[in-house]
């Protein structure tokens, strides 16, 4: 049984029995026959699906948004939001897709040469609560252009989502199958990963399940894209503008209540600079509205599950053992629901818990250094390598030492955020493959050589002198 309770208030919201095995089967067909019909649509109709996308996420924007709201818990503004960059996507898609995908001619021996890309198949998208919406159709918008299709497997505490994501598609005029949302529990993932009919795996999740899907679908040499943990660095010379960079550190940290891989986690600040940013940054998080997410004020919900909420908590308390200082926060809400204060902890160490772990929820660690050398060191000294933030007012400088950090992005005086227009994605422990952009586009295609012969003469050798 699949149950779908509420953050804000500890109730169940709906329970769904799980798909059965003969439903699931019936679904990989599906899934394949509509796949095979898909692929042989030209690229400037399959774009149409994308566009008609777009307009359904728009129209539905307020129940689809309080849907994610009433499941994990965002807060509403940025519940809406998020169905505005999944429709923004789709848009992108629908207008980029036939550049990115357009035959390569290449110079070879050949009469004629060129690089082309088909569609692998179905995809099987594993993908997470923290952003039940973005996480499909940033995936699902440039797989459906490049010709696949997909089998949704959501976490099981957004149901409600998942099956109002194949409902999206279905009043998009999806062709029957393309694209399903299968209820699972997570013990029968490895045999779906391992049937043949699914020919790749993307999934969005913590390191340690992206680990084990890895070593599934390496069994069974499947392409795979992991987008996995982060624990961000979010640096501030001495030379920021320090109070610009205390404001944006609020977002950076606390939006979708702190629960994502890419939010900014580690604070890495000179000395010099550290007391103005700390006093700064806690005058701006004490603005911050913590309360019901369905109201428009809103600024931090509840965590999406109790579990998450009391490993986080455990998390700051072995910090502050250790050494740490609790600047604001930093103690568990009483009442209904899993919420936990915007929380600041400053003198942290790397020995700490919170410099070397990934708190996955509203808790800023501020790291304090002696110079840009150690900031660049201390921000590299993680498992991870997802984003990373640098704040400074010397470009040249900053362009040199975003070189040296260890990350799949480099956001210079601002938030690491997703851009449809860029790759995202991390190297290390933060997985591996790129979504968004013209690369992302390219992660589920057969990138395939067309050689036309017959070869062309080889040109002479001139004779030396």
């Amino acid at each position: 049984m699949i149950v779908s309770v509420n953050p804000a208030t500890g109730a169940e919201l709906a329970r769904f029995q799980a798909h059965s095995s003969e439903q699931v089967n019936a679904a990989l067909d599906a899934a394949v026959a509509a796949q095979r019909a898909w692929r042989g649509v030209p690229i400037a109709e399959r774009v149409g699906l994308l566009t008609r996308m777009a307009g359904v996420l728009r129209a539905g924007k307020a129940r689809y948004a309080a849907l994610i709201t009433a499941e994990m818990g965002k807060p509403i503004v940025e519940a809406e939001a998020e169905i505005e960059k999944c429709a923004g996507t789709c848009d992108f898609y629908a207008e980029a897709a036939p550049r990115f995908l357009a035959d390569e001619v290449v110079e070879s021996n050949a009469t004629e040469s060129a690089v082309v890309f088909d569609p692998l198949g179905v995809v099987l998208a594993i993908m997470p609560w923290n952003y039940p919406f973005w996480q499909f159709f940033r995936f699902a918008a440039p797989a459906l252009a490049a010709g696949n299709g997909a089998i949704l497997k959501h976490a099981n505490n957004v149901p409600q989502c998942a099956l109002a994501i194949e409902e999206v598609m279905r009043e998009a005029g999806c062709p029957e199958g393309l694209v399903r949302t299968l209820l699972l529990d997570a013990s029968e993932v490895a045999g779906i990963i391992a049937d043949d009919r699914i020919a790749a795996v993307t999934l969005t999740g913590s390191t340690q399940v992206g680990s084990i899907v890895a070593a599934q679908a390496g069994r069974a040499l499947k392409k795979q894209v992991l987008e996995l943990g982060g624990s961000d660095p979010f640096i501030v010379l001495a030379d920021a503008d320090v109070a610009a960079a205390a404001e944006v550190a609020v977002k950076a940290r606390y939006i979708n209540v702190g629960q994502s891989c890419v939010n900014a986690k580690r604070f890495i600040v000179e000395e010099a600079v550290a007391d103005r940013f700390a006093e700064a940054f806690k005058a701006n998080v004490a603005k911050l509205r913590m309360g019901d997410p369905t109201e428009r004020d809103t600024n931090i919900g509840p965590m999406a599950r109790a579990n998450l909420r009391d490993d986080l908590h455990a998390q700051v308390q072995r910090s502050v053992a250790a050494g740490a200082e609790v600047v604001i926060g930093g103690k568990p809400v009483d009442g209904p629901g899993f919420y936990y204060p915007a929380t600041i902890l400053d003198h942290v160490r790397p020995d700490h818990v919170a410099f070397c772990e990934e708190t996955f929820g509203p808790v800023a660690a501020i790291i304090r250094v002696r110079d840009a050398d150690e900031a660049i060191e201390l921000a590299n000294q993680t498992e991870f390598g997802l984003g990373a933030a640098l704040w400074t007012t010397d470009l040249a400088r900053a362009r040199d030492l975003a070189r040296r950090i260890d990350a799949g992005a480099v956001f210079i005086n601002g938030m690491v955020a997703s851009d449809a227009r860029l790759p995202f994605g991390g190297i290390k422990k933060s997985g591996y493959g790129r979504e968004l952009g013209s690369y992302g586009i390219k992660e589920f295609t057969n990138i395939k050589t067309v050689w036309i012969g017959p070869a062309k003469a080889p040109a002479p050798v001139k004779a030396a002198d």
